[in-house]
Parts: C-alpha cells; structure tokens; sequence
C-alpha cells in the first residue's frame, strides 16, 4: 500500500539535503570552480569526458546530451563524450583487461592535455573511476569528481570534487542531477555571453 507519509518523507529529505547545500560556501566554490574549468576547456577546442556506474552512467549520458544537444540556449554543439555508451568497448575493454579498465582505458585513446574527466559516483570509491583519474592525471587531463560524503578515493585524485554529504544513494543522485544540470545551464552561458 502506498503512503502519502513515505512520499513526503522522501520529498522532505531531498529538500532538507538541497538546502544543506544551498548555505554550504565550500560546495557552492566547488561548483563554480567545475564551471570555470569546463568552461575554459570548451571554450578552446578541448572537451569533456564523463563516465560513472548504474545511474550515474544514466547521469553521464544526460550531462554529455546537454552539451552536445543544447541545455537552455540556441548555441553551437559543445564537445562531450560520456565514455559510458559504447557497449563494443566497455565489453571488449572489460573482457580484456578487467571492468576497472573500462574508462581508463578509453581516455587513453579519447583524452588529450587539457581536456577535463568529470567523474560521477555516488559512493566515491569506485574502482573503474580511480582508475581512470590517475591516468587522466598522467595525461594532464582536468579531474572533476561529483560525488557522496568527502573522505572518499575519488577526492583525494581530483583537482575538484563537488561532495554531496549524504549516504543515501537515491537522494545523492537527486543532488547530482540537479548538479549537473547547474554546470550545463552556468557553462552554456559562460560560453555564449557577449561578455566573454
């Protein structure tokens, strides 16, 4: 049986947890830093990476959509890759190599100096993700972590992690699709400001 109290409890935490974030001045420079970063990449010629698990894959796919589709504003295609999609790869890569190489692996081939990797996980410690930070790190690859709770693997790899401080999976990913869609919406109007 379905009880309105339980839906309103869900909704009560997803909004108690947006407000934490809404007074946190680390979160919000956090934020702002992703946006200055990924900005200045687009902005000449490089692109973005994005990868993650389960929904964060979905995640992935739908921050890359937003960038290459277009988020708010008429601009041109922005350059974004969720490494999440190609299923030849991810199963010949993990067949291969192992699952933890599945994204690694991939920026070897795809990531170049001065692109940045916008890793996604809501428990930070995912071990495909690691992977993939340190070699983007021995690329010169940009390191954006969006993640749970801080202490985690993930933030001690990124040049930025954007920590959500919650352990609760469903509302971490409520939180990092608003998130995502924050950069979309700053980064697009970054990049089409006559200001700029």
């Amino acid at each position: 049986m379905i009880v309105k109290d339980e839906i309103k409890k869900a909704i009560s935490e997803s909004l108690e947890l947006k407000n934490r974030l809404l007074s946190d001045d680390k979160f919000l420079e956090t934020v702002k830093m992703s946006v200055k970063v990924i900005s200045a990449a687009l902005r000449s010629g490089k692109k973005l990476l994005i990868a993650g698990n389960g929904g964060s894959a979905a995640d992935s796919q739908h921050i890359a959509a937003e960038f290459v589709g277009r988020f708010l504003l008429e601009r041109k295609a922005l350059r974004a890759i969720a490494l999440t999609t190609d299923t030849s790869i991810i199963t010949a890569v993990s067949n291969d190599f192992g699952y933890e190489s599945v994204f690694a692996r991939q920026i070897e081939a795809l990531g170049e100096m001065g692109d940045v990797f916008f890793a996604i996980s809501t428990s930070g410690n995912s071990k495909n993700l690691i992977k993939a930070l340190r070699i983007a790190q021995l690329y010169h690859i940009s390191t954006i972590s969006l993640t749970g709770m801080t202490g985690n693997e993930m933030e001690k790899l990124s040049d930025i992690c954007i920590s959500v401080p919650s352990k609760k999976v469903p509302r971490i990913q409520e939180c990092h699709i608003m998130i995502g869609h924050i950069i979309c919406d700053m980064v697009e109007k970054t990049l089409t400001s006559k200001s700029t």
